[in-house]
């Protein structure tokens, strides 16, 4: 589990500011994906944590659609002027490149 941690902290991080940009968006208007992106992304997040957590088989594709997910969000969340939008953002970055070190790492 230790060689996860890192992309797990990321993730974890990921998660909070998603769900904090969602928040924070609630009854404003979004002229793209932003805050539904939001709640792609912290779903696989999630997802991905918990199959790190039980060293699943799967760990690569978890982590390569993550990473996937979090590059969309980070895209459509960075447009936005917002504080919380630019916090989102810079941890989807964050969060895309950890899991991108996870593909093709020893499972």
């Amino acid at each position: 589990m230790s060689r996860y941690a890192k992309c797990v902290e990321a993730c974890q991080a990921c998660v909070v500011a998603c769900h904090n940009c969602q928040y924070e968006m609630a009854g404003m208007e979004s002229s793209n994906d932003c805050p539904k992106c939001c709640i792609e992304c912290a779903d696989i997040c999630e997802q991905a944590i918990r199959a790190m957590a039980r060293e699943s088989r799967y760990v690569e594709e978890y982590c390569r659609l993550c990473a996937e997910i979090c590059d969309w969000c980070a895209g459509q969340c960075s447009e936005h002027d917002h504080d919380h939008c630019q916090e989102c953002a810079r941890t989807c970055r964050e969060c895309a490149d950890e899991c991108r070190k996870m593909v093709g790492a020893s499972v």
